[in-house]
């Protein structure tokens, strides 16, 4: 029998589509998503509210949080052994410095006397930059590890963040860690923390994170020692926004700790911040990357997306409490936390003008996931269109520095880092001013201003007691006040200094480290704003300023730098035809000057026996062409000049 013809075919086919079309119906969405439940889920659903434990590492910088964080995840199993090194270091510059800058996260399952225990871990930076990040970690913990190396002891930070956790109320579990160094001195770290912090040595970990020496023992004290986190699943949800992140695919991510209630996928949440609403598209815990959940419950951290995505990340303001839409009225937010304020602001320029567009668009991408940077747009007659970046110090600019260098392949001029300053003028009112090249002049100062103010801070110096001598010089010359002195051991010295905080992001720490060999650990925080003699120091060439290069110091400051600045330009600007002045002013004062020489023709060469008029005419006449071309010459000073003099 012959094939039906094709036409005839395709009609038939046509036909049985309507017909089944006809008779579908549309299956009805559901705010569930349909999942296989994984054996994960399965052991996190089995484990009550008493099994759980949040606690995060906090130590000074460099004593092995993100390594002793590794261990634990592969004591786990989270993690395959021998893996990625410092895997919670998610960043390239994390991984080269060898530092921590965000706080991370990750979700362990634990087996301790045949029970499961669910532990969530937070990696937190150890730079006083971020202590910010660390505040932040205390919230979503009930404990924290308080690790501290053998060999260099209780240093700056570890007081700090030791204060910090106190003042939330969390149980601190001692680990002395890098115990297998030749150099370890395990006896007098424990000496220190029983003295400095009343910690008991018995309830001390001694561990070697690198070799896993021992590592086997932290979790059980952690899950002895810390008490479970307090919530209720049946009550209406609570959840504290405690860190957010950017993605191209998902919008912005939040990693949220869950106080009351649960919270699924398909859920209409409320903000209380915004009082915008949403609706949950996925729920999950990192475990160690993003591990989908069906259900997130009371006492839980884990992220959420929405979908429709949160596009601005402004939207997402970390300390929010966020609610079911309904519940607003039984749910009582939870308090905040308080933004970290910039507290070191740069100019930045890219080298080349037509690049301008792409470096903004690099910068716009990293302030997505760091909120903490400030920006503005600036534009110097010098270094054309830019922006003014707010940082929180002087290592988390250069962090910035490298990201837009190495992931966007961005070249830029940065500004030496400058502080704000506070005018308080005749009529009562007061501004904070950020840009020096803003800063009132001198004329200004004396009829329209009362009073300058620069911002101090208290810093807290540990450090061996032979270097005692060169740190208080330091900080003497850095016009530091003295508050306290003690020795909490024989051999190491707590100072605390009041420092302008001007002289603390021209490289204090660098020059603290050079004098105590690397020995001194340094801890700081704002303090408050004081009277001062400041003025604005600032660079003249043939009288015309450099609005590039200026900078608000203080009076007996200025002779020094403007000495500085002019020797160093000097080398940088080319000689021209005419002569050339480079002076530095402070206010009207000119304190600095140096000259450039200009190329000079011998008019003399073509006489040989003549009258001394005859020369001295031919030497006048020269004088005049060259005031003449002084008047009217321009000195172009271009971009690799200023990137040389900018450069440290």
């Amino acid at each position: 029998m012959a094939p039906p013809p094709e036409d005839i075919v395709l009609f038939d086919r046509r036909q049985s589509c309507n017909a089944l079309r006809a008779f579908t119906v549309s299956a009805q969405k559901s705010a569930q998503p349909s999942r296989i439940v994984s054996d994960l889920e399965k052991r996190i659903a089995a484990i009550p509210l008493e099994r759980f434990r949040n606690f995060c590492i906090v130590a000074h910088v460099d004593h092995g949080k993100s390594t002793l964080s590794d261990r634990l995840l592969e004591l786990t199993g989270t993690i395959q052994p021998g893996g990625n090194k410092q895997i919670l270091d998610k960043l390239d510059v994390e991984r080269e410095r060898g530092i921590t800058v965000k706080a991370q996260t990750c979700s362990m399952i634990y087996k301790y006397e045949g029970k499961d225990y669910l532990l969530h871990l937070v990696d937190t930076p150890g730079h006083v930059d971020f202590r910010a990040e660390v505040s932040r970690s205390y919230a979503s913990c009930g404990g924290a590890i308080l690790l501290v190396d053998a060999s260099q002891g209780v240093q700056a930070q570890t007081v700090a963040n030791f204060y910090l956790a106190f003042a939330e109320g969390l149980q601190l579990v001692p680990v002395i860690n890098k115990v297998d160094l030749p150099s370890a001195d395990a006896p007098r770290a424990l000496e220190q923390m029983q003295s400095t912090f009343e910690l008991d040595p018995a309830k001390a970990v001694l561990v070697s994170a690198k070799t896993g020496l021992n590592v086997e023992a932290v979790l059980p004290n952690v899950i002895e020692q810390i008490p479970p986190p307090v919530g209720d699943h049946q009550k209406p949800l609570r959840l504290l926004l405690v860190d957010s992140w950017y993605s191209n695919f998902k919008g912005v991510i939040l990693l949220v700790r869950v106080f009351d209630g649960q919270i699924k996928a398909g859920d209409l949440i409320v903000s209380f911040a915004t009082g915008l609403k949403y609706f949950v598209g996925e729920v999950g815990i990192m475990y160690p990357d993003q591990t989908p959940q069906t259900v997130l419950r009371a006492g839980q951290v884990g992220y959420l997306f929405f979908n429709p995505g949160m596009k601005r990340s402004q939207e997402a303001k970390v300390g929010d409490t966020y609610t079911t839409v309904g519940s607003e009225k039984m749910v009582e937010p939870l308090p905040g936390f308080e933004e970290p304020k910039s507290m070191v602001f740069v100019a930045a320029f890219p080298v080349d003008q037509g690049d301008y567009q792409h470096l903004e668009d690099s910068i716009n991408q990293i302030v997505l996931n760091d909120r903490s940077v400030t920006l503005q747009k600036e534009s110097s007659e010098a270094l054309g269109a830019g922006w003014r970046l707010g940082f929180l110090g002087t290592l988390h600019c250069s962090v910035f520095e490298d990201r837009l260098r190495q992931e966007h392949g961005a070249s830029i001029i940065i500004t030496p880092p400058t502080v704000p300053f506070k005018v308080i003028w005749n009529d009562g009112t007061e501004s904070i001013i950020q840009n020096p090249a803003k800063f009132p002049d001198r004329d200004e100062t004396h009829t329209r201003v009362a009073e300058l103010h620069e911002p101090y801070v208290s810093a807290t110096i540990a450090l061996p007691e032979e270097y005692l001598g060169k740190v208080i010089e330091l900080c003497e010359a850095n016009r530091g006040e003295q508050k306290e002195l003690k020795f909490f051991t024989a051999t190491q010295v707590i100072l605390k200094y009041d420092i302008p905080l001007a002289h603390l992001v021209d490289d204090f720490f660098g020059r603290l480290k050079g004098a105590t060999k690397g020995y001194a650990s340094l801890d700081y925080e704002e303090a408050d704003w004081r009277r001062s003699n400041i003025v604005k120091l600032q660079l003249l060439v043939n009288k015309v300023p450099v609005d590039a290069v200026a900078r608000v110091v203080h009076t007996s400051q200025a002779e020094r730098l403007g000495r500085q600045w002019v020797a160093k330009f000097k080398e940088h600007v080319d000689r021209q035809m005419f002569e050339v002045i480079i002076q530095a002013t402070a206010g009207k004062r000119i304190v600095a000057r140096e000259t450039i020489k200009p190329f000079r023709k011998d008019v003399l060469q073509k006489l040989h026996a003549s009258d001394v008029s005859r020369r001295r005419k031919l030497l006048e006449k020269q004088k005049e062409g060259r005031k003449k071309l002084k008047a009217v010459g321009n000195i172009a000073i271009d971009h690799k000049a200023f990137q040389d003099f900018l450069a440290k």
